[in-house]
């Protein structure tokens, strides 16, 4: 299969319409069928069903998919990293860090000290980002190495070690009557009518149905919280980056959240080996 093949299926795969697809591809509409029909005449599988109200994706058009995201990745990673290093002066080559915005607390300098203290460390580029966006910044090679927590990040394909795990905290504004509580349950926090819970962009940027406020990053989010518009169960280590104007309450049974350090399983660099090995000690 060609790469050009791949990007026409994804399109019409994640927009399920053809003309929409055509569209954000930039190319007129019969010749994008014309190709999807070639394609499957060549694997020899029906990958979309099409009638006059809609088109789903089969079983097999669901795998290629998945596969052919995956394929388009690693085209884009290889040639990030290509010109990356073209460009650099040589033996000077630094290596990027993604990390989500607000998320990583006080682990991120400690491990960019630690590192920098190390014989013979790079310079590191720290790119913060969106929530759920790592995982593609290191498939596309936009980053070489990432902090990751799940269970809310994809790891699939990634290598990782695991870094801490850390129980969770509702964070609430300021003179909410659950703030004189000295823990609560999710059962407490999931539907609270005057703090709906916020709304986070899907991977194609959309946002899902609700009465919570749409929030793009962690920032914006404690923003939020102190205005008395929304509410968020995070991180215990969030503790750090609150103000007099938040309060945080334990979560019993929220689910633990683990942060994890993540690369690439074809990375070959010394440096990332380094940054790594780093982390774990720390």
């Amino acid at each position: 299969m060609e790469t050009r093949e791949l990007r026409y299926f994804v399109a019409v795969a994640e927009e399920l319409h053809f003309g929409r697809a055509a569209e954000r591809l930039g190319i007129a509409q019969p010749p994008l069928s014309r190709a999807i029909r070639q394609l499957e005449h060549r694997l020899g599988a029906t990958l979309l069903e099409r009638s006059s109200r809609a088109v789903t994706l089969t079983e097999a058009g669901a795998t290629l998919l998945r596969e052919g995201r995956a394929a388009l990745d690693a085209v884009e990673s290889a040639e990030r990293r290509t010109r990356r290093a073209a460009d650099a002066t040589p033996g000077a080559a630094g290596i990027v860090l993604v990390t989500k915005a607000g998320a990583a607390g006080e682990l991120l300098p400690k491990l960019l000290d630690a590192y920098a203290a190390e014989p013979g460390a790079v310079a590191v580029d720290v790119l913060l980002c969106r929530p759920g966006e790592q995982e593609r910044f290191l498939r596309t090679g936009q980053a070489d190495v990432g902090l990751l927590h799940l269970p809310y990040d994809q790891i699939t394909g990634l290598d990782t070690e695991q870094l801490r795990t850390e129980g969770q905290v509702a964070v609430l504004p300021a003179g909410h009557p659950l703030t004189a509580r000295t823990s609560l349950r999710m059962a407490d926090v999931t539907a609270l009518p005057d703090l709906p819970l916020p709304r986070w962009p899907a991977r194609d940027g959309s946002y899902p149905d609700g009465p919570g406020p749409q929030v793009r990053d962690h920032t914006q989010l404690l923003q939020l919280i102190a205005l008395g518009r929304t509410m968020a169960v995070l991180p215990e280590t969030v503790r750090g980056q609150l103000h007099d104007d938040l309060v945080a309450v334990p979560v019993l049974d929220a689910p633990e959240v683990t942060t994890l350090i993540a690369w690439p399983p074809q990375t070959r660099s010394r440096a990332v080996a380094a940054l790594v090995t780093t982390a774990t000690r720390l």
